[in-house]
């Protein structure tokens, strides 16, 4: 995104509302400027025969103008952030962060989810787990704010039982980390425990990627482990036929995939979303 491109628009934007709110009263003080009194025609002032109009235009404009130089400072102050997220220089921006955070311990859930971000797309997941920890002991919110993203980190670096007891804490928050949670007890081999948590998100979950998801899980990984294999293809046939019925074909699909595909916890799983839209819109599903 080109933020100094942004700015200038939002700029221009913020001028033409200025020029609306000053002409306001002349543009309708032309249209009716002329009024009669006792037989004459006597041409009145923009505000004249209307009090309140100038005091309302008043507070209007200076509404606007705190507002433009309030975004105004914000970009100047943050213009080096903006910069190298435009450029997408990670390390130099990861190093940016860490100056912010570790030094001048401005530890906002935005900044600490840019730097674990950032970490993540050099992929240096030590160090998502170091700012983790330094996160939890000064700020602990931003941790629980950027879950998603810590306990991906410990999904990459493989350690899938440590990923499991994470997102389990996290759990309740979305089902996305619920999804994660089934997802690293599955890495980790726990498959009863994963098979649980895919079967109950095949028919409680209102997102069909993470329907279609625990379905492709449940039919091609954890049928083969089920002490209730029926059960499992049983429910892996309802996630499929509730995605199915639900986005009719796979364009849809992937389109709600786009929409995401920037997310961590898209990215992260980015082989077995295709792969999912590929066997739930098959035309013969094989379960």
């Amino acid at each position: 995104m080109k933020y100094k491109y942004l700015t200038i628009a939002f700029s221009i934007v913020i001028v033409l509302i200025l020029f609306i709110a000053v002409l306001l009263p002349l543009m309708i003080w032309s249209g009716t400027g002329l009024q009669s009194n006792a037989g004459l025609m006597l041409r009145s002032s923009p505000f004249s025969y209307t009090p309140n109009l100038l005091l309302i235009t008043l507070l209007f404009f200076v509404i606007i103008v705190i507002i433009l130089v309030s975004f105004t400072v914000f970009f100047f102050l943050n213009y080096r952030l903006f910069s190298l997220l435009e450029r997408e220089d990670w390390p130099a921006l990861a190093y940016y962060l860490e100056q912010e955070l570790f030094v001048k311990g401005k530890y906002s859930i935005r900044k600490v989810q840019l730097l674990a971000s950032s970490y993540m797309v050099i992929s240096d997941y030590s160090s998502v787990l170091k700012l983790e920890s330094k996160a939890m002991l000064v700020k602990p919110i931003t941790v629980a704010k950027n879950a998603m993203i810590f306990g991906a980190a410990r999904v990459l670096n493989g350690n899938y039982k440590e990923a499991a007891a994470f997102f389990r804490k996290y759990i309740e928050k979305n089902d996305w980390l619920r999804w994660y949670y089934g997802f690293s007890c599955l890495l980790g081999g726990v498959f009863s425990q994963a098979e649980s948590e895919f079967t109950s998100l095949v028919t409680t979950s209102r997102n069909p990627l993470i329907t279609g998801l625990s379905a492709y899980f449940l039919a091609n990984n954890l049928i083969r482990h089920s002490l209730k294999s029926e059960e499992c293809r049983t429910a892996a046939e309802n996630g499929c036929t509730r995605v199915v019925e639900k986005l009719k074909k796979s364009a849809n699909w992937y389109k709600k995939v786009k929409k995401s595909a920037s997310e961590i916890h898209i990215a992260v799983i980015r082989k077995y979303v295709d792969e999912t839209g590929k066997w739930l819109f098959s035309q013969e599903v094989s379960l």
